[in-house]
């Protein structure tokens, strides 16, 4: 529903690009769709999304509209279909080949592997290929676009007065603060941004850490676990687990350093979100992260090898213990990300794939 309680239904005759979404769900693709077709539509685009799982505020159409999809959009010889998934691609495929909808077909790949035969086949069906990732365009074998993720850079924006957010969170505003945000599981890497601040915050008593997210069922053990671990290390006043935040902006406004520990990521925004809130980032070496820090010279943050904990503390501390450094890759990390990664530019990028079809 949208503020006035009505449901956000489009008529089909005004849509010329379809966001189908398929799984229930939420996921990275959900809310990927989620925050780009209120930008999309800002910018001009006639799109909708299709499927359950999404807010009934945001514009949409219903599958008894497929039908009408026999027809153009006025003015077009056909509309574009922007799937995410295996199963957006096949019914797109079986409506503009079986059923001859005047229908082009765009699919995204957010994959870091070897695609299956099946998927393959899928792909090579589509009229345009957009990558995540240039990670993830080496594993396509057709043509494709590459187009990284962006981000709300006004709502992950750096605080007025970040002693001021820490203190209305409830945290103390005389520690500078060292955070980890994501889901906690072994695949997200939180053991080793544990292990690492158990080893770090000892001899620093000017730092505290803070991990934000959830553990879905199969992870309450190993949350426990890491529980634990920083009560037997005697940090657990210093190391805090304060759960999921819907205001998740407001908590990068507390920090000071982000570290993304990952052992495997599809994409990864959270770096992006750290950097856009003028947070330097210690990252490793998974999912689109190298592409989206800047090392060296310019830095934004320092990418490690994945897994690799001693790698992690020693990155760290080369911000932990550097004043300067950190402030300084603190400024170029915002600078970054409002250039090179706002929702909007990847929004225009988008629309130029759909123009060049």
């Amino acid at each position: 529903m949208d503020g006035r309680g009505q449901s956000a239904i489009v008529n089909v005759s005004d849509v010329e690009i379809i966001a189908p979404n398929f799984k229930k769900r939420l996921s990275g693709v959900t809310s990927t769709i989620i925050q780009l077709i209120p930008i999309q539509r800002a910018l001009g685009e006639k799109i909708a999304a299709l499927g359950p799982g999404l807010p009934a505020s945001l514009p949409h159409i219903r599958f008894r509209d497929l039908p009408k999809l026999w027809r153009a959009p006025q003015g077009k010889r056909f509309r574009v279909w922007h799937a995410r998934r295996n199963i957006e691609m096949l019914p797109a495929i079986a409506m503009r080949d079986v059923l001859r909808m005047p229908l082009k077909i765009v699919f995204t790949s957010a994959s870091q592997r070897r695609h299956s035969g099946w998927t393959k086949w899928l792909i090579s069906k589509m009229d345009a290929v957009i990558a995540t990732s240039g990670k993830t365009a080496n594993y396509l074998e057709v043509p494709n676009t590459v187009v990284l993720h962006g981000i709300d850079t006004a709502r992950f924006s750096p605080a007025d007065d970040k002693a001021k957010v820490k203190q209305l969170l409830g945290l103390d505003a005389t520690k500078k603060i060292v955070g980890c945000f994501g889901r906690i599981r072994h695949q997200k890497g939180t053991d080793l941004f544990v292990d690492s601040m158990i080893r770090l915050l000892p001899a620093r008593p000017d730092w505290i850490a803070i991990i934000a997210g959830r553990a879905t069922t199969q992870h309450i053990e190993f949350e426990k676990e890491l529980k634990s671990r920083v009560a037997t290390a005697g940090l657990a006043d210093r190391i805090l687990f304060i759960g999921e935040h819907t205001n998740i902006n407001d908590w990068y406004r507390t920090l000071d350093l982000f570290i993304a520990p990952q052992r495997w990521e599809g994409f990864g925004l959270t770096p992006l979100e750290a950097m856009a809130t003028a947070v330097p980032v210690v990252a490793t070496d998974v999912g689109a992260f190298p592409e989206l820090v800047v090392t060296g010279a310019d830095e934004t943050g320092i990418v490690v090898q994945r897994d690799h904990l001693d790698a992690m503390v020693q990155a760290s501390c080369l911000f932990i213990d550097d004043d300067s450094r950190r402030q300084q890759a603190s400024a170029r990390a915002r600078a970054h990300a409002a250039t090179a990664f706002s929702i909007e530019g990847e929004a225009r990028k988008l629309a130029a794939v759909y123009r060049s079809l």
